[in-house]
């Protein structure tokens, strides 16, 4: 079984199209699959309680189907970030409470190929002295990186290869996700990071208008970290 956390390079950097992707990839192979995004931001109530769009896209591409409560159990309304919706909210949001639901749900629901999805970057706040970065190292997952190939991305990416090193994790493999269908020289910007990064390539997916996710699956390659 594969379990992995995946990160992103900023906030806009396809952690959810890529996941989806990934998990499409997964069926795909023939194995059992789901996703999980245990906090989430900027939550709407269609008449089921808060809902976020990107745990829902991650349950339609999941062979394995849970209930919304496990997928996303702590949904907060504001589209800010998590910690200062949290605070606005009144919900207690720490490691020790996002990483007991996860255990929980990992441990009801077993798979050939589980993601975590984080909510923004690396370093997004949880509150005033943790970060969604304690959430893979208590749960003991390696991590897929998401970069979002625009100007700007191999800063990011260095500096979020960094700082997941640094705190002890590994990098499994890292997706070049193509957001800005105008950046010069992205190939370049690619194999910059393909050389300084210490992880293999999995995949880079080409900028997509209308997000077709089957057609993102095609480019990636996940026998890479499986």
């Amino acid at each position: 079984m594969g379990k992995y956390f995946i990160a992103g390079t900023d906030t806009d950097a396809g952690k959810t199209f890529v996941s989806q992707a990934l998990l499409t990839a997964a069926i795909n192979e023939g194995m059992s699959c789901y996703g999980l995004k245990p906090v989430a931001a900027g939550c709407v109530d269609q008449g089921e309680g808060l809902q976020n769009d990107d745990a829902l896209r991650l349950m339609q591409s999941s062979s394995v189907k849970l209930s919304y409560q496990q997928v996303n159990p702590i949904a907060l309304e504001a589209a800010i970030a998590p910690h200062v919706a949290a605070k606005q909210e009144e919900v207690t949001l720490n490691t020790q409470k996002v990483v007991g639901f996860c255990r929980g749900a990992l441990m009801m629901n077993r798979a050939d190929f589980i993601i975590v999805e984080g909510a923004g970057g690396w370093r997004v706040p949880l509150n005033s002295r943790e970060t969604m970065a304690q959430i893979p190292k208590e749960l003991s997952l390696p991590v897929i990186l998401v970069v979002g190939v625009k100007l700007g991305c191999i800063n990011h990416a260095l500096l979020t290869a960094e700082a997941i090193n640094r705190d002890g994790l590994q990098i499994a493999g890292w997706v070049a996700n193509h957001i800005d269908p105008q950046m010069e020289s992205s190939e370049e910007s690619v194999a910059t990071l393909k050389a300084a990064i210490n992880a293999p390539l999995i995949g880079e997916v080409p900028f997509i208008e209308n997000q077709d996710i089957a057609q993102a699956s095609k480019h990636l390659q996940l026998e890479q970290i499986l």
